[in-house]
């Protein structure tokens, strides 16, 4: 798509928002299955299924992304798209939008071998870098940025406390956790 062809479809998504509020609510929904060892599927709508699994050095087979780089991919992949998408809303040529990230993990939490409540099992930090190429001032490339670290979604739900509830079922019955 060209950047005119995603401020349509972006501004089109505002006005339905805009005439009502019910418009903007979404309910995305994967489905996992665990393959066996550390083999894993993920089944998103209508697409291949998505291969998981871990390097070899967790006992996987590498033959594909670790579910912590997915959380990076997603928020590396979640910036690009707010970047595209709100640049062209904002008429801000956009030649090449880049993102390296970093996530640091300590296998201490993740394996359960700290009584130190500090190592948490998933990971410490996240560091990101974005490299945009473009013709806009630095002011509007400024006013992008700052737009993108507002209200890019993954960012969001990685920054803020967000509420996560599960059940789980052993042979169909539901256990009490």
């Amino acid at each position: 798509m060209a950047q005119q062809d995603i401020k349509q479809a972006v501004m089109k998504i505002i006005e339905g928002v805009t005439a009502s509020p019910k418009n903007g609510q979404l309910k995305y929904e994967v489905n996992t299955n665990w393959e066996g060892d550390v083999l894993c599927s993920a089944k998103i709508r209508n697409f291949e299924t998505l291969t998981v699994d871990e390097p070899p050095a967790f006992g996987g087979g590498d033959t594909g992304a670790s579910p912590v780089e997915l959380v990076l991919a997603a928020l590396g992949t979640c910036q690009e798209i707010m970047y595209s998408a709100l640049a062209s809303v904002m008429d801000i040529p956009l030649e090449e939008c880049k993102v390296k990230l970093t996530g640091d993990l300590d296998l201490r939490g993740l394996l359960g071998m700290s009584d130190d409540e500090s190592v948490p099992p998933g990971f410490t930090e996240i560091t990101y870098e974005t490299h945009i190429k473009s013709t806009a001032s630095k002011n509007d490339l400024t006013t992008l940025v700052n737009a993108v670290e507002n209200q890019c979604p993954v960012l969001d739900m990685l920054q803020r406390q967000v509420t996560v509830t599960g059940n789980a079922f052993a042979n169909g019955e539901k256990l009490s956790v």
